[in-house]
C-alpha cells in the first residue's frame, strides 16, 4: 500500500468515531480522575495530621515518663536515707561552728 492509501484509511477510521460521545466520555473520565485525586490528597493530609498528633502525644508521654523515673529514683533514695538516719539515730543540727585554720598549718594551698 502506498502512503496515500494509508492516509486515506486513517481519515476514514477517524471519521467513523462519534466525537460528541468521545468528548462526553473523556470529560467525565477527567472529572472522575480529578475527584479521585482530591480524595487521595485529603486522605494523605489527614493521615499526616494524625501522625503529627501521635508524635506530640509520644513526646508528652516520654517527658512524663522521665519525670516519673526521676521522682521514683529520688523517693527510693530518700526513703533509704531516712531509714538509715533512723537506724543511726541522727538528730537535726541547731547551730553550726566553723573550724579556724591557722596560717602556720602544714598544708598550704597555692
Amino acid at each position: 500500500m502506498t502512503t496515500a492509501v494509508l492516509s486515506h484509511a486513517k481519515i476514514r477510521i477517524l471519521s467513523n468515531i462519534n466525537w460528541k460521545a468521545m468528548c462526553f466520555v473523556s470529560f467525565f473520565l477527567c472529572l472522575a480522575l480529578l475527584l479521585f485525586y482530591v480524595w487521595q490528597v485529603r486522605y494523605l493530609t489527614s493521615g499526616s495530621y494524625v501522625i503529627g498528633s501521635y508524635q506530640a502525644q509520644i513526646a508528652k508521654l516520654s517527658g512524663e515518663k522521665k519525670d516519673l523515673e526521676v521522682n521514683f529514683a529520688e523517693s527510693s533514695f530518700l526513703g533509704q536515707v531516712q531509714t538509715k538516719i533512723k537506724e543511726l539515730s541522727f538528730q537535726k543540727t541547731t547551730s553550726i561552728k566553723y573550724i579556724q585554720i591557722p596560717d602556720n598549718s602544714l598544708a598550704k594551698a597555692k
